[in-house]
């Protein structure tokens, strides 16, 4: 386990709980079947979302990267959109300095799934996929999550393994 899980955990469980459903929200149990049908080992938080650590092997050497799939379905006319989260920096304060937030613009250029939002000091790296999504689809959003926080992570990061 990383040893800045369950402070990342309760961190971004803080933040979650600023957006999210009320604290102590049921967790979406078919969600959480799936992705433990997935092979995920996911649990829930008070929010009713699930963490998981996503293991990612990078120029031949091992990180992981804090991964949170919402529960909550948003809906957009037709659309039925579920969100994962990922963390890959967090400030000092309640604001991103100005030029990390000007290099995750300039990250955001070349994302192809997901992009960068701010939630108080914490850069978070957010990929929207239709809730229906197959469990390629989901993987794959899965892995552009982890992928494109964990490459922030050590950027912004000075190559640690901070989330």
């Amino acid at each position: 386990m990383h040893s800045t899980t369950f402070r990342t955990a309760a961190l971004l469980a803080a933040l979650l709980a600023g957006v999210a459903a009320p604290a102590l929200a049921a967790p979406d149990q078919a969600l959480g079947k799936r992705l433990r049908a997935m092979g995920y080992d996911v649990q829930a938080d008070a929010d009713g979302d699930y963490q998981l650590l996503f293991g990612l092997r990078t120029q031949g050497r091992e990180r992981q990267q804090l991964i949170y799939v919402r529960s909550p379905v948003e809906t957009f006319g037709s659309h039925r959109i579920r969100e994962i989260w990922s963390p890959a920096y967090q400030a000092k304060g309640d604001t991103l300095p100005a030029a990390v937030a000007n290099r995750l613009l300039e990250d955001a250029q070349s994302d192809i799934l997901g992009g960068w939002v701010r939630q108080g000091g914490t850069a978070v790296f957010v990929v929207k996929f239709a809730a229906d999504a197959d469990d390629t689809a989901l993987r794959e959003a899965l892995e552009a999550a982890a992928r494109g926080a964990d490459a922030m992570d050590a950027e912004l990061n000075a190559g640690k393994d901070a989330f």
